[in-house]
């Protein structure tokens, strides 16, 4: 095949045609063209050859040039394609390195080997030209829903026709009993796009939480005009599920907008999804109040929170129990994922077992330590004193407040408190030198003697072991695995140490050593409140 003005035309029908077809940029197919007309060149003058080809867009003539770059004398590695200076002196008046010598050259007939090469070249770039499109088309549409055919089934998954390209829904995202044939129409979210080495992949889901938020969006209007907010969703795909609602507008109630006429709006969205069964819960900003309603339909009797360890206590009536945490656990599992905490439930009849407990526990701690009766153990106990310390340390007028308490009595009983904690102190440290801990941790301010031996017996024995810990360590935390929280016990969370106090500590110490540069700390911590400042306006 000759590039002759016969065929000149027909490359920018050629062009056109393929662009059509593939709803891309006419101008890639002829770059495609031009490049693959300019490898076929060089197989013909030579592979070192800096060969280029320009196709006219309106009269799709092809021009065959050869260019020549002007190096440095030292710098040339390829003589067909770089010259020095003092040779371009030939071609150009004053030439400098940078300079291009462009002449052009015959143009080349192409073989049948080089004809397919070319149409290859053409067909990737094609291929990449689509791609490219494909995911510029999907990239942003992200977090919604996307109606599709069903083509076929590969190991579980399927796979879906979006209109312009090809979308995947795998096994894990299905609702447990859908089953799909080829040519169903399908509903799907769009769970994620990605560019990868075979092409952008577009993720599909029908389990993500958020498709049924989108499903609400389409059917409840004012969640579209954003006078009704869904603040949170959870979901046992194909079982049941709960999504928590808000209305910003006092006249509609968020609840029943959700509900629709005789139900009509949530059993379009149950309906899609395949009967699940929907609780529609108003979302309220006090956490304790949300968790009641989310623990619908069962009646709580109380609620206990523990921010710092991101945990709640409910207790509910004893009949309540097994409405409470559902069949297999389904409705506290939603609950919890609804309100972000981890949930224990007891029963009326539990919880108060365990506070007679510790109420037993303290009371035996105070006649044990004190050498007290135990009615008047009973008695600080009731009054809110919970260990030594509080009772040693706390302003004497809190204990002349008790009944039956005198000024004197409330010195000896302080007194008391005082020797056993140094007394207690005393072993600590002496059990903690027997471990051989290192005077630089026992003098570190911050540390009682009872956690220097805690730490001994961890091994923590200088002020270079402690440096090394994390706060999460010393204080505790929770992690996840496999979508569950697990508690991580730390060396001095018996002591009550949050992450903060821990890791104020590790950081004098990292200080103490000259490991860490105070200053720098210092302006991390101002470009830390900039950047909230920034945030906020």
């Amino acid at each position: 095949m000759a590039i002759t003005s016969a065929n000149q035309l027909e490359l920018l029908q050629t062009a056109e045609a393929v662009a059509r077809e593939k709803m891309i940029d006419p101008g890639l197919v002829i770059e495609a063209m031009e490049e693959s007309l300019a490898r076929a060149a060089k197989s013909r003058y030579g592979a070192e050859m800096d060969i280029r080809v320009s196709i006219d867009r309106k009269t799709g003539r092809a021009t065959f040039t050869r260019v020549r770059t002007v190096v440095e004398d030292d710098a040339v590695e390829n003589y067909q394609a770089e010259l020095t200076v003092a040779q371009a002196k030939q071609y150009l008046d004053a030439p400098t390195v940078g300079d291009e010598i462009i002449d052009e050259v015959p143009p080349v007939e192409l073989g049948r080997i080089a004809a397919q090469s070319a149409k290859q070249v053409i067909l990737q770039k094609v291929r990449e030209a689509e791609r490219d499109r494909q995911f510029e088309e999907f990239k942003d549409r992200a977090g919604t829903i996307i109606n599709g055919i069903v083509k076929r089934e590969e190991y579980g998954n399927i796979i879906v026709d979006i209109g312009r390209g090809e979308a995947v829904l795998r096994r894990n995202e299905k609702i447990g009993r859908e089953s799909y044939r080829p040519n169903d129409r399908i509903r799907c979210y769009i769970k994620d796009v990605r560019r990868e080495a075979r092409g952008p992949q577009v993720f599909l889901s029908r389990t993500d939480p958020q498709f049924m938020a989108e499903l609400f969006k389409m059917e409840v209007p004012e969640i579209y005009d954003g006078i009704i907010e869904i603040k949170a969703v959870a979901r046992d795909p194909g079982s049941r599920a709960k999504i928590g609602v808000i209305s910003y507008d006092g006249s509609i109630d968020p609840v029943g907008a959700c509900v629709g006429m005789r139900g009509s709006r949530v059993q379009a969205v149950v309906n899609e999804l395949q009967g699940e069964k929907i609780d529609i819960i108003p979302w309220n900003e006090d956490q304790a109040t949300f968790l009641v309603n989310a623990l619908q339909p069962a009646e709580v009797a109380k609620v206990v929170i523990d921010e710092e360890a991101g945990k709640i206590e409910v207790v509910v009536p004893d009949e309540q129990l097994s409405l409470a945490i559902g069949r297999r656990g389904q409705n506290v599992r939603l609950a919890s994922q609804l309100t972000g905490l981890d949930i224990d439930i007891l029963t009326e009849e539990e919880e108060s077992q365990r506070r007679q407990a510790e109420f037993a526990e303290r009371t035996k701690l105070f006649v044990d330590a004190l050498d007290l009766d135990e009615f008047f153990a009973q008695l600080l106990v009731s009054e809110g004193f919970t260990s030594l310390e509080e009772v040693a340390y706390i302003e004497l007028d809190e204990l002349l407040s008790i009944e039956g308490v005198d000024e004197s009595t409330a010195e000896e009983l302080q007194a008391r408190a005082r020797d056993v904690i140094e007394e207690q102190n005393r072993k600590a440290l002496e059990n903690a030198r027997a471990l051989g801990i290192e005077d630089s941790l026992v003098n570190f301010e911050g540390l009682t003697p009872q956690m220097i031996e805690a730490l001994a017996n961890d091994g923590v024995k200088t002020i270079e072991d402690f440096a090394t810990c994390a706060d999460w360590e010393l204080a505790g935390g929770w992690t996840t695995v496999n979508g569950e929280r697990v508690k991580d016990d730390g060396i001095l969370e018996k002591f009550d140490m949050s992450l903060e106090e821990a890791q104020t500590l590790v950081m004098t110490a990292r200080i103490q050593l000259g490991w860490v540069d105070p200053t720098e700390l210092e302006a991390e911590a101002e470009e830390g409140e900039e950047t909230e400042e920034g945030a906020e306006a």
